[in-house]
Parts: C-alpha cells; structure tokens; sequence
C-alpha cells in the first residue's frame, strides 16, 4: 500500500489539526493497523497513535492522551489524527506508516511509510 500523510501546516500554541494518511488510487487501507509518528528535529522518530485495522483499538503516547484523537475510514481509505491544544513539544515532521498483523509501537515493524507533512507550533 502506498501512503500519504497530509494536512500538515503552521498553527498557534493552543491550536488545532487534523491529519489525514491517504492510500494512493488503486490501494486500499483494508486490513492494515496505522501508526502515527512524529520526528523532531534531532530527534528520533516516535510512536504517537496507531489505531488497529478494524478501528476496535486505539493507543496514544502518553503526552497526547486527551489531546489527539485517531480515527479511520476505511471506506474512503484514509486514516485520521485530530491534534487538539497543540503545544510547542508535538512540533515535528508526522508519518503515517501500515503494517499487517499484531499491532506494534515501534517503527521498525512497519513496511509501509507515507511522506511526512510538517507540523510546526507557533506562539
């Protein structure tokens, strides 16, 4: 499956987004579990959100519990991350990224990565 991550931009401390990842034409997001990362600058890529590929569970890092919400689609094959009360640490370069099976944390069990889109938190 080919992957993009969109919706990204420059947004005020306290502000909101929504992130979409998209399936190229052709692909579908069927049975797929979807991750959210987010890479700052000088900083390893980390697990964010991922949601299982029926949307039955859901997981958030612990700093953006009550902030973030992970939803899907699947019959418009994309994948959403709604970023609420954004502060200056969730700026960074945000991947969406899929994978088959068990749901994992960690980037290396994903074989699917989407382009990144920049998320930056402004004052």
């Amino acid at each position: 499956v080919q992957l993009q991550a969109c919706g990204g931009g420059l947004v005020q401390f306290g502000g909101s987004l929504r992130l979409s990842c998209v399936a190229s034409a052709g692909y579908s997001l069927d049975n797929y579990n979807i991750g959210w990362f987010r890479q700052a600058p000088g900083k390893e890529r980390e697990f964010i959100s991922g949601i299982t590929w029926d949307g039955g569970r859901i997981w958030y890092q612990d700093s953006v519990k009550g902030r973030f919400i992970d939803s899907r689609d699947n019959a418009k094959n994309t994948a959403y991350l709604q970023m609420n009360n954004l502060n200056y640490e969730d700026t960074g370069v945000y991947y969406c990224a899929g994978a088959y099976g068990k749901f994992e944390r960690v980037p290396i069990k994903y074989d699917y990565w989407g382009q990144g889109t920049q998320v930056t938190v402004s004052s």
